[in-house]
C-alpha cells in the first residue's frame, strides 16, 4: 500500500520510493509499503575490482625443489582437475558477477595485505634518496653534560650603573660634581654655597665633594672651596673625611692662603699621609719650594715615608732654577735609599733631565738601567735623554747602541729626537746617517731648527760638497733663518 506525503523538508528525504519536487520547496514523496524480495548482488572486493597493477605473468619456471630438499614429481607440477575447475569458476564469477562465497587470493594480493601488518608500505618507484630536513635540536640533547654552572652574563659598567640607585649614580659622577662647582661659581658673592648643596645633600657621600673643591681651585675660587669644606663639616654623613680635607688643603696651599702651623711636629703627628702630601703638593704647585722642602725634611726626620712622585715633582721644580739646584742632591740621596722605589716614566725622565743639567751622568745611567730592569718600556723622550747624556759625556758608541735599540723598537721620533741624533751623527762624522735622518725629518713634516741647519751644513762643508751646502742654505733662508757671516764667506 502506498501513502502520499506532502511536507516542507529542510533536509534530504530518504527511504522514499519516488520523490517529486515543486516550486517554493514543496516536495511530494511516495513510499511503497509492499516488501519485495531483495537479493544482494555479490561483488568482488575493491582490491580485485580496481587493481593497482596488472596481474603477474604466469611463472614458466616452477619450483622444482621443496623446502625439505625433496624432489617434486613432475606429475604434481601439472594442473589437476580441481585447479582447473577453480579457474573456470573464477572466470565465471568475472563474467556473471555472482559469487558463491569462496574467494581465491593471488600471491601478490596476499603479499600486499601481509605487508600492512609487517611495517611500512613499499613506496612507489621514483626518487628513492629523498633529502629530508634535519630534526630540530632538543635542548636536553645539545646541552653538555656536567654539573650546573652559573650563567656567564656580560656585566658592563652601564648595565651595573643602571640598576644602582640614583644616589650611587650621582655621588661619584664627575659631570655632576663639576656642574656643582659651576653652579657655585655663578652664585652672587653674598649667597652661601648651602643654597646649591642643600638640595643635593641626600645624594652625596663621603669624598664626593673633593672633586668639586679641586674644580673650584682650578677656577681660582679658593674661598668658595673653603666654604664648601665648612658646609661639609655641618653634615654628619659627609664628615669626617680626609679626601675633602686634603683637596681643600691643596687648593689653599696653591693659592698662598694656607699658613704654616706653628707647632710643626704636632702637625706631622696628627695629620694623615694624604693631608700631609696634599700640603706639600700645594706648596710645590704654588711655587713655595722653601716650605715644601721644609715639610719634606721634617717628614724625613720624623721617619715618615712620602710618595716617590712627590720627590720627583720637587726635584723638577728645583732643577728649573739654577740657584736652587744644590738642593736636589739631598733629595736624590733620599730616593736612592729606598728599596721599594716607584716612579712613573714621566717622573723618571724629569729626574734624568735635571741630573744632566747637574752633570750627574752616572745617576742618569743608573735611572735608565733601573727603569728597564723594573719592566718599563722606554719612550722616545727617555731614549732621547739618555742619548743626549752620553753625547755630552762623549760616549758616542754607547749612544749609538741606544740608537739601534730605538730603531729596533720602531719608536716614532719627534723633533727633539732628530736634533739629538743629527748632533750625534755629526760628531761621529757619519755623513750617510746624517743625510738619511735629515730626509726623514722633512718627510715626517717637521721643520728643521737653526742648530740642525748649522750641523748639516757643517758636515757637508767638511766633506767638500759645497753645492749641497748652498742648497741647504737656501732652505734655511726660505725658512726665515739668517746664517752667520763666516758660513756665508765660505760658501761664496
Amino acid at each position: 500500500m502506498e501513502s502520499l506525503l506532502c511536507c516542507l523538508f529542510s533536509y534530504p528525504v530518504s527511504n522514499c520510493g519516488s520523490i517529486t519536487r515543486f516550486s517554493r520547496g514543496v516536495v511530494f514523496a511516495s513510499r511503497s509499503d509492499s516488501k519485495k524480495p531483495y537479493h544482494r548482488k555479490l561483488q568482488l572486493p575493491k582490491n580485485l575490482r580496481h587493481r593497482r597493477r596488472t596481474e603477474a605473468p604466469p611463472d614458466f619456471h616452477p619450483v622444482l625443489h621443496r623446502d625439505d630438499e625433496e624432489q617434486i614429481p613432475c606429475e604434481e607440477l601439472q594442473p589437476d582437475s580441481e585447479s582447473a575447475d577453480l579457474e573456470s569458476d573464477y572466470d565465471e564469477i568475472d563474467a556473471s558477477g555472482s559469487y558463491d562465497g569462496n574467494v581465491v587470493w593471488e600471491s601478490d594480493e596476499i603479499e600486499t595485505i601481509s605487508s600492512l601488518f609487517q611495517g611500512r608500505i613499499p613506496q612507489k618507484p621514483g626518487k628513492i634518496n629523498r633529502e629530508r630536513p634535519l630534526p630540530l635540536p632538543l635542548p636536553h640533547k645539545i646541552r653538555p653534560l656536567g654539573l650546573p654552572v652559573p650563567k656567564n652574563l656580560i656585566r658592563t659598567s652601564h648595565a651595573r650603573s643602571a640598576r644602582q640607585p640614583i644616589s650611587n649614580q650621582m655621588y661619584k659622577n664627575p659631570a655632576f660634581l663639576i656642574s656643582l662647582a659651576r653652579d657655585i661659581r655663578s652664585l652672587p658673592p653674598e649667597d652661601d654655597v648651602s643654597t646649591v648643596l642643600n638640595q643635593w645633600a641626600r645624594f652625596l657621600r663621603k669624598g664626593s665633594l673633593s672633586l668639586t673643591v679641586r674644580e673650584l681651585g682650578h677656577m681660582g675660587l679658593p674661598n668658595r672651596a673653603l666654604h664648601v669644606f665648612c658646609w661639609v663639616q655641618s653634615q654628619p654623613h659627609l664628615f669626617p673625611d680626609d679626601r675633602i680635607l686634603a683637596s681643600t688643603v691643596e687648593v689653599l696651599a696653591r693659592a698662598h692662603e694656607l699658613k704654616m702651623p706653628f707647632d710643626l711636629d704636632k702637625f706631622i703627628n696628627l695629620a694623615s699621609r694624604s693631608v700631609y702630601e696634599a700640603m706639600v703638593k700645594g706648596f710645590i704647585k704654588g711655587g713655595k719650594l722653601r716650605l715644601a722642602r721644609r715639610l719634606v725634611a721634617a717628614a724625613t726626620e720624623g721617619k715618615r715615608m712620602l710618595d716617590s712622585n712627590l720627590y720627583a715633582k720637587l726635584i723638577l721644580e728645583l732643577g728649573k732654577n739654577p740657584d736652587k739646584r744644590k738642593h736636589v742632591l739631598p733629595l736624590l740621596e733620599e730616593l736612592a735609599k729606598r728599596e721599594d722605589l716607584k716612579l712613573s716614566q714621566q717622573d723618571c725622565t724629569a729626574i734624568m733631565k735635571v741630573c744632566i743639567k747637574l752633570e750627574k751622568f752616572d745617576i742618569v745611567e743608573a735611572l735608565y738601567d733601573w727603569f728597564k730592569k723594573s719592566g718599563g718600556a722606554p719612550s722616545v723622550v727617555m731614549y732621547t735623554t739618555i742619548i743626549h747624556s752620553w753625547y755630552l759625556e762623549n760616549r758616542y758608541r754607547d749612544a749609538m747602541a741606544v740608537v739601534w735599540e730605538m730603531e729596533a723598537s720602531n719608536c716614532p721620533l719627534d723633533l727633539p729626537a732628530y736634533r739629538v741624533l743629527i748632533k750625534l751623527f755629526v760628531a761621529l762624522n757619519d755623513l750617510s746617517r746624517t743625510s738619511r735622518y735629515y730626509s726623514k725629518l722633512k718627510e715626517s713634516g717637521f721643520t728643521a731648527t737653526y742648530d740642525i741647519y748649522r750641523e748639516v751644513i757643517g758636515i757637508y762643508m767638511a766633506s767638500g760638497r759645497l753645492a749641497r751646502c748652498k742648497e741647504i742654505c737656501r732652505e734655511a733662508e726660505m725658512a726665515g733663518f739668517k746664517l752667520d757671516e763666516q758660513t756665508r764667506k765660505v760658501l761664496l
